[in-house]
């Protein structure tokens, strides 16, 4: 590939977080934050501290946090991007009631082929739009209605991360991230499937296939992308607006890939972990999944910031206007990058032949069109294989053991099909884990000097590198195969640098047409067609697929 170059632009607003970021001091940061990864109690006990969303940080109530629906749009509230419904609502065009109905009515009809669901909270739902629709609309997710990880506390609701160990759970809090979207008059429709303590696809905690991809409900055998995948197959089959999820190992931006959605694994700290029930302690990043870079912006302003009760989300840099960094902005009629921005280019990211390599030439060439945009090549930072490898990824699995020991020790059937990989961390010695930490600061180090020194964001193929060293990372849709299933690719970016991923994405989907693309809605004859024929996930299969 060619370098591609662009004419800068003026630029808008305040400057990117990655211009006034120390680069050094995240490495140190993260170096620190292995010596302490058992410090915090990371299956809280006491209420979480309910946030305000705009306390010292940006507002949600912003201008362009609300967007007049397109016109096919009206005819079915379900097809709203969160930010369409947010205008309807404020301009009083739909109740929250009429929302939330709209959606249980899509629940009704189709969870039976999606088992999107660990539990739908219809009744609740109804209860909290019938009081919001009383009140004044103050903000884009007044009477919202979100999808829950079944992973999150979420106060009085079995809480299970379909897991044997919290099959009876009922959490007696909200999770700081869940208080802080309620907090801003979002609504619990109910909470999703997921898998086995966010190590698979989502399954049952014996391994039987639940949630299906939304894209092809006919087929379990099709991956819908990872343990967040519950929350992407409502929001990808319209049974909720957006939705939460976690990343451990992909499980935000692999199911928004698959699923034609775009989800937001934000920078580690950013959004607290506390009252999430913890996969591991410096690898689980909370974050959205929605419709588009605008909705993905509006939950992560609201579940974003310093919270009390989790010390990594404290002593970061102020979050920036995600709202406004995910608008496209235009010079006259011709859309220009907010900022003026380097795209990294990685070796044989675009090579080949198949319709994923089509695709991702047909984005590089969208995104070299726009005002603004440089395309760079980067290199891959010096031993990548090796520093990206199981040799060093594998010594993630002590931190998912430690806080089970307890169970790990009393009843090995509590683990269900995902025992394998507790096991591992339980056998992993403590001098391959410390030489595995140091590999990771090294990736990190190399990654921040080898290749954000040529450019601001950068492609990629997999998700994983970034999950290792806290990174923020973006997946979104660009192309369909013929078979009509989606293509999504990944950009990830500089510490904190949020509001440089939005701003990409947002442009690039105001020159492309994905993001409005739904499925089909599954047959009913199909729905009787699959019964008992789901399938089950093998214990080797688990291992393979552990987040």
């Amino acid at each position: 590939m060619r370098t591609a170059r662009a004419t800068a632009v003026e630029e808008v607003g305040d400057p990117p977080v990655d211009r006034r970021v120390d680069r050094r001091a995240f490495l140190a940061r993260t170096a620190a934050l292995g010596t302490v990864a058992g410090v915090v109690a990371t299956l809280p006990a006491v209420p979480a501290w309910a946030h305000d969303p705009g306390r010292g940080g940006p507002a949600l109530d912003v201008a362009n946090a609300y967007a007049k629906p397109r016109p096919e749009a009206m005819a079915d509230p379900t097809e709203l991007t969160l930010a369409e419904a947010a205008w309807m609502i404020r301009n009083r065009k739909i109740s929250p009631l009429e929302l939330v109905e709209a959606y249980l009515a899509r629940i009704d009809a189709f969870e039976a082929t999606y088992l999107a669901f660990n539990t739908v909270l219809a009744d609740a739902a109804r209860e909290a739009a019938k009081g919001l629709g009383r009140q004044r609309p103050r903000g884009p997710l007044h009477g919202i209605p979100l999808a829950i990880k079944d992973n999150y506390y979420t106060k009085g609701v079995l809480t299970t991360a379909s897991s044997f160990l919290f099959k009876d759970f009922v959490a007696p809090f909200d999770a700081t991230a869940v208080a802080a979207l309620k907090g801003a008059g979002a609504i619990v429709l109910g909470k999703t499937q997921m898998g086995p303590l966010a190590t698979t696809r989502a399954t049952t905690p014996a391994g039987e296939i639940t949630t299906v991809n939304a894209w092809t409900p006919g087929d379990p055998s099709v991956d819908p992308g990872g343990s967040s995948t519950g929350t992407a197959t409502s929001v990808a089959g319209r049974l909720a607006t957006s939705g939460t999820g976690t990343q451990t190992g992909g499980s935000i931006t692999a199911p928004s890939n698959a699923q034609n959605l775009t989800g937001l694994k934000p920078t580690m700290g950013r959004v607290s972990l506390y009252g999430i029930i913890p996969l591991s302690y410096s690898r689980d990043h909370p974050g959205p999944l929605a419709r588009d870079a605008r909705d993905a912006a509006i939950m992560m302003t609201a579940m974003a910031g310093e919270d009390p009760n989790d010390p990594r989300t404290q002593g970061l840099p102020k979050v920036p206007n995600l709202i406004d960094a995910a608008t496209p902005v235009y010079s006259g009629n011709r859309l220009r990058m907010r900022w003026n921005t380097r795209i990294g280019v990685l070796p044989g990211y675009a090579d080949g032949t198949s319709e994923t390599a089509a695709a991702r030439r047909s984005f590089l060439s969208a995104m070299a069109a726009i005002r603004g945009v440089t395309l760079v090549e980067v290199p891959f930072p010096d031993d990548w294989a090796l520093l990206t490898g199981n040799d060093f990824n594998n010594v993630r699995l002590p931190e998912r053991s430690e806080p089970f020991m307890p169970y790990l020790r009393s009843d090995l059937r509590g683990f269900g099909v995902s025992l394998t990989s507790w096991l591992q961390g339980a056998l992993l010695g403590g001098n391959e884990y410390i030489t595995g930490q140091r590999a990771k600061l090294l990736l990190l180090e190399r990654v921040l000097d080898q290749v954000f020194e040529r450019c601001d964001v950068v492609v990629q193929t997999s998700p994983t590198p970034f999950d290792a060293i806290g990174l923020p990372e973006i997946g979104f849709p660009i192309g369909f195969t013929a078979a009509g299933r989606p293509i999504g690719t990944i950009l990830g970016g500089q510490p904190y640098a949020e509001d440089r991923l939005l701003s990409v994405v947002g442009a690039y989907q105001a020159v492309s047409d994905w993001h409005w693309r739904r499925p089909a809605d599954p047959v009913a004859a199909r729905l009787r067609a699959q019964a008992g024929t789901r399938g089950r996930l093998t214990p080797e299969e688990a291992a393979e697929q552990t987040q």
